[in-house]
Order: structure tokens, then sequence, then C-alpha cells
């Protein structure tokens, strides 16, 4: 799948860099497993408290969104990986109790991802970028709505 052509991409960064420096504006973000390069989701970023994308993806990151999104998506293949829970589960047994947002923040992690972004001017143009890119999908995204 190529990313549309016509709409300025950020270069593709590790997850943790591109939480660190994606803008506090409106926009799609795409997400692709680094080892294959494949794209995996495609999601996008309203205003909301003038966060923007860099809002998006740093809730991922603190595991605070296990249940939406990406954040959701990437648990629910970690938790289908019975070598990743066996592994999860011997951390618990060393270290003690995980909370549900470390959880998340581990599967973030199993998942290896890079991401790169495009900013639009609101949320209702994000969402056009987003519908149209996760149309023109060529194979199963992670996201549930396809």
């Amino acid at each position: 799948m190529e990313l549309d052509p016509e709409l300025q991409w950020a270069p593709w960064l590790l997850f943790e860099e591109a939480a660190g420096i994606a803008p506090r504006e409106p926009g799609v973000y795409v997400a692709r497993e680094r080892p294959t390069g494949q794209i995996v989701y495609i999601g996008m970023a309203g205003e909301r408290r003038g966060q923007g994308i860099r809002g998006r993806l740093r809730i991922y990151l603190t595991g605070k969104a296990a249940v939406s999104g990406l954040g959701e998506a990437a648990l629910d293949r970690a938790l289908a990986d019975p070598a990743w829970l066996d592994h999860m589960i011997e951390r618990t047994r060393t270290e003690g109790p995980l909370r549900a947002k470390q959880w998340a923040q581990a599967a973030l992690t199993r998942a290896d991802l890079e991401l790169t972004w495009t900013v639009s001017p609101d949320r209702t143009s994000a969402a056009i970028i987003e519908q149209r890119l996760i149309a023109a999908a060529t194979h199963q995204l992670w996201n549930r709505r396809r």
C-alpha cells in the first residue's frame, strides 16, 4: 500500500520518537511494522485540547489507550501470542503484578512500529483522509472499522 503522494508525509520514525515530535495539529497517522514495512494501522487525531497527532500518539505510548484505536489493536495481537503471554506471566512472577497500562505499553513495544503522519486543517478533513486511506488499503489493517 502506498500513501497518497499528494499529501506531505513526515519521514518514518520509530513510534517512541514520533510520539515526542509529531505536530500538535489535527491529521492522520500511519503505522507500519518495522521488520516487514507493512502498513498495519491508519488513524486520525483532531484538535482535542490542542494536542493533535502528538497527543494521540502519547496517549498510546503511556498505555492509557488500551481499549481504543492503535493501542487496542496492538494489545489484541499481543494477547493472541502465547509466547508473549508466557513472557508477561513470567515477568509478573518475578516483578509482581502489572497495571493494565503496563500491559498496553508492553504490547505496543512488542508491535515494533514506525509511524508517519500528515497534517490537516481540522478534524473533519483528517477523518476524510483517514477513511480514504483505509478504503484504499489492499490488505487487512488492524483498524476495527474495516
